[in-house]
């Protein structure tokens, strides 16, 4: 069974190898590895491959499926848990799979969006960035408590559910808004309407996936509804947010501050070093020229516990299909047309 994996950064390659050495079908899967992203483009460097291993990234769409069906591609294996990015029609009508990486450590992601959340309340990093000029004044760093506040998590997941967890912790009250709805979080909060949560948080952390149904939930109505000041933090994807609806909000003050790791136009951009290049993506440098927002390169999910879950359960699901032709974390379409998934809105 011969494997591209694309969007291969150096890490990748050496959790990959730890894991491939691991696995007891390791001498039936060959590897080959590529830096570049997988997309309409780069998708004619796919020869003589049974399976290809994608990213968040990279562009599944309808054009890109036909081209691997064309070089007989039979599964698509992705490191990631959302599949927004993939066309499942087309996959299903060509009869490829597509398994996802159902959960990796959502802890890691959960504990980075409280640290988003902190780091933007506090103004941690302004201040590291004025005592390295000697600057130890206070004026401009001024936070709240946490304890005490409303904490709303848009989406109670494994994700969401960790971070309301921690919440809890902080003292804070925790609400949550979920079309599926999970006893699990009872334990830590109560569930709200979405207007409702939407009205009373302090904080609102994103922990939904990205589908129609949630594409800019965070729009210029929704934002109306807010609480003044609210600091809102996404670390789920970045197409829940309409950028220039909160670039608004952050001009009149309504929103009180955004911490986003991830971005709706990120594709072209995370991931890689462009400091030496001209940005041309100007909602993105006009959002980070306020003061109160905080953008960092997706990386919620990049501990080495994430990164080793998602090698291990990507040959998992490749050695599952060598022997039965699918696996258990398999996407696509039931036979009555419904999507099926491996996770539902509420494990996200």
């Amino acid at each position: 069974m011969k494997l591209s994996l694309f969007s291969a950064k150096p890490y990748d390659k050496t959790y990959f190898e730890a894991a491939h050495r691991g696995t007891a079908s390791s001498e039936a899967i060959k590897v080959t590895y590529h830096d570049f992203p997988l997309n309409e483009e780069t998708a004619s460097f796919v020869k003589d491959t049974d399976a290809v291993c994608a990213f968040v990234n990279d562009s599944l769409h309808g054009a890109v499926i036909d081209m691997l069906a064309e070089r007989g591609v039979k599964a698509i294996l992705l490191r990631c848990a959302g599949f927004n990015h993939v066309d499942l029609d087309a996959a299903a009508r060509h009869g490829i799979m597509v398994a996802n990486v159902p959960s990796y450590s959502p802890e890691a992601v959960a504990e980075f969006a409280v640290a988003l959340m902190q780091t933007l309340n506090r103004n941690t990093h302004r201040a590291y960035n004025r005592v390295r000029e000697g600057n130890f004044a206070l004026n401009g760093l001024l936070g709240r408590t946490l304890h005490g506040k409303t904490v709303g998590i848009l989406g109670v997941g494994k994700i969401g559910l960790a971070t309301a967890r921690i919440m809890k912790g902080f003292g804070c009250r925790v609400i949550a808004f979920d079309p599926f709805p999970s006893k699990a979080f009872e334990e830590y909060g109560e569930y709200r309407d979405l207007d409702t949560l939407l009205a009373e948080s302090d904080v609102i952390s994103l922990h939904c996936p990205l589908m129609e149904e949630t594409k800019h939930i965070i729009n210029e109505e929704n934002i109306a509804k807010m609480k003044k000041g609210v600091l809102l933090v996404n670390t789920s994807r970045g197409g829940l947010i309409d950028t220039k609806a909160v670039i608004k909000a952050l001009k009149t003050h309504h929103i009180g501050g955004v911490a986003l790791d991830v971005y709706e136009g990120e594709g072209d951009l995370f991931y890689n070093d462009h400091s030496g290049e001209i940005i041309h993506d100007d909602v993105l440098m006009r959002l980070m020229t306020f003061h109160n927002v905080i953008v960092s390169g997706h990386q919620a999910f990049f501990t080495a516990e994430a990164l080793t879950e998602i090698a291990e359960c990507s040959l998992r699901n490749l050695e599952e299909f060598m022997k039965n032709g699918s696996c258990a974390n398999a996407l696509g379409k039931t036979d009555s047309g419904a999507e099926k998934t491996s996770f539902p809105v509420r494990n996200v």
